[in-house]
């Protein structure tokens, strides 16, 4: 109770213990933390074991004060009551909010299959992680930006059929989480208002937003969204996340000429509100495309500013437990995919050491086929050679005269006489 009345009074201080008011909103307090509990809950999670005990234990106890917020934010509705005389009448009753009532559980659901994944990692497996003095002349860290993380190691053959068909069926589990965190957190934050502080930082038009290069083959009349991903450098989260600002910048800016809603200045009738829809939508399925091709990606300017100057408590509750389930999800599917790419190298291996062996178990025959017959041809040579010498040998001595011993020897004659 005292660890409770702790956590709650910083909550209400908005994270300034100093009580000056200088503290951030109830939401974006509570948001922040949430996402604090579940760093110091799950960590960087550097490998697939299940989550300790007493970690466990805090998590489940902790997340469940901070989601206890929502069982206050309420609705009115239309009720109806009976009289002792039967007749009815209606009255305003309070039932928790409908986006609260719907996204709650099915957080919470989700957040248990996550646990219950990584529990599934407790007994022993055919991998397992070797620290750095264990086969030092292996690879045991990464090439990559994520160098601090274990690589996984597996048998030489590879994983056995039945534990690669597991392995399977937990990244598959484990990839609906991801899918259902992300739609529930996309859901939210497109509910929550735009900051005018980010409306009063656009640019004039969204061509100037997205560029030239860009805008051009948003515009083609043949548009391919997946031939415009193709085209951009996507080799760092940095540029992924420069190209959703771009975008979400350029959605934005349509969505408010459709509707009209700017009035500091006229827009201009250059382009149609038909083509405008077109390329809102455009826009919108390269950004959709781009968040399921790249999960786990820093948020973008728009999301950050959205979540730092909302108000709505509920939205600040769902956005960021969904925001921290969608990236621990990712990160477990990540370490999965590590062990299957061990498997595949290691299965690769074994391949290639098979086929080398059957060829070093042929090369045997092929060998001594091959000096059988060089013999034979060595002892047809040699007969031949035995037949011209006896053949030299049976003919009589004749003295050459030097015109002929040039004949014999390949040489030439001297020029004839010219008269």
């Amino acid at each position: 109770m005292d660890m409770m009345k702790e956590k709650f009074a910083k909550l209400l201080l908005g994270e300034d213990m100093s009580g000056r008011g200088k503290g951030v909103s109830s939401a974006l307090a509570l948001s922040n933390a949430i996402t604090n509990l579940a760093a110091s809950a799950y960590g960087e999670m550097k490998k697939l074991e299940p989550m300790a005990p007493d970690t466990k234990v805090k998590w489940k106890k902790e997340i469940d004060w901070l989601l206890s917020v929502t069982d206050s934010i309420v609705e009115f509705i239309a009720v109806k009551q009976k009289n002792k005389d039967g007749s009815t009448f209606e009255v305003m009753a309070t039932r928790q909010r409908n986006d609260l009532q719907a996204n709650i559980p099915a957080l919470r659901k989700l957040d248990t299959m996550l646990l219950d994944c990584l529990d599934n990692f407790k007994e022993p497996h055919e991998f397992y992680y070797g620290s750095k003095d264990d086969d030092k002349g292996e690879k045991t860290q990464r090439s990559d930006d994520k160098w601090w993380i274990p690589v996984p190691k597996v048998p030489p053959n590879g994983l056995s059929e039945s534990n690669r068909k597991w392995l399977q069926y937990q990244k598959d589990s484990v990839n609906q989480v991801l899918k259902a965190a992300m739609a529930i957190n996309a859901q939210v934050l497109t509910e929550m208002e735009i900051p005018d502080a980010y409306i009063d930082a656009l640019p004039k038009n969204g061509r100037v937003s997205l560029g030239d290069s860009i805008y051009k083959m948003i515009t083609e009349d043949f548009f391919d969204p997946d031939n415009l991903l193709s085209s951009l450098d996507l080799t760092s989260e940095h540029k992924i996340v420069e190209l959703k600002n771009k975008i979400e910048a350029s959605v934005v800016i349509w969505k408010r000429k459709i509707n009209a809603k700017d009035t500091k200045a006229p827009w201009g009738s250059a382009v149609s509100v038909e083509k405008r829809e077109l390329l809102e939508d455009r826009a919108e399925t390269v950004l959709l495309i781009l968040k399921h091709r790249f999960p786990g990606t820093p948020q973008s300017d728009l999301d950050i500013s959205k979540i730092e100057t909302n108000r709505d408590v509920g939205y600040a509750i769902l956005e960021s437990y969904s925001r921290i389930l969608e990236t621990l999800a990712f990160t477990v599917l990540s370490r999965i995919e590590d062990v299957m790419s061990a498997d595949a190298q290691a299965k690769g291996l074994a391949s290639m050491e098979k086929t080398k062996s059957i060829k070093e178990e042929a090369d045997p025959i092929s060998k001594d086929a091959t000096e059988t017959n060089a013999e034979q041809q060595g002892e047809t040579d040699g007969k031949k050679a035995n037949d011209e010498n006896a053949e030299l040998k049976s003919a009589p001595t004749k003295k050459l005269s030097y015109t002929e011993r040039l004949d014999v020897l390949g040489g030439s004659r001297s020029p004839t006489a010219r008269h």
